[in-house]
Formats: C-alpha cells, sequence, structure tokens
C-alpha cells in the first residue's frame, strides 16, 4: 500500500515527498488549494498553516485535513508519462 515516509517543505505550495516506493519528487498543491472545490482546505492559502503539515501515512493538517497518498503521488509525476497506466487505474485519467 503506498504511503508517504517523508516530507520536506520546499517553497510557496511546494513539498518534496518520498514515498513508500521510494519514489521522490516534488508536489505543488497551489492550485489545488485556490482554485480546488474542497472548501476546508481554503484554509491553508495560509502559508504558516500550509507550512503545519505532519507525516502520519499521508500528508496531514490539523483540524484532520488530509490528502490520499495516491493523490499526491498523481500531482507529483502527472507528467511521468512511465506512471499513465497505474494513474488510469487509479482513475485520475
Amino acid at each position: 500500500m503506498l504511503s508517504i515516509l517523508n516530507a520536506n517543505y520546499t517553497n510557496d505550495y511546494k513539498i518534496l515527498l518520498e514515498f513508500s516506493d521510494h519514489k521522490k519528487g516534488e508536489v505543488d498543491l497551489k492550485e489545488f488549494i485556490f482554485n480546488g472545490k474542497i472548501k476546508p482546505f481554503k484554509e491553508l492559502k495560509n502559508i504558516e498553516k500550509f507550512k503545519q503539515f505532519k507525516v502520519d501515512y499521508t500528508l496531514k493538517w490539523d483540524d484532520n485535513l488530509d490528502l490520499a497518498p495516491e493523490y499526491l503521488y498523481f500531482k507529483t509525476f502527472e507528467n511521468d508519462s512511465s506512471f499513465q497506466k497505474k494513474f488510469q487505474e487509479w482513475g485520475y485519467l
């Protein structure tokens, strides 16, 4: 089962992630937070709140906000053609 092993804030709304398959990449969540339709995540527009994530299987913030590790994997590697089949199986494409 996919999970996040490590996460480090880099800048803006970007986080460097290491997944349980040992792949590493940077995810940019700015578009999701500012233009997404999930209202509870709007509070993460406050960059100081955004930076206060923790790793517990996935990324979590206060108030029980979290994102599925599969979604984070997709957002991290969505432009990598070698992952397209997997993303289709997961329903992201």
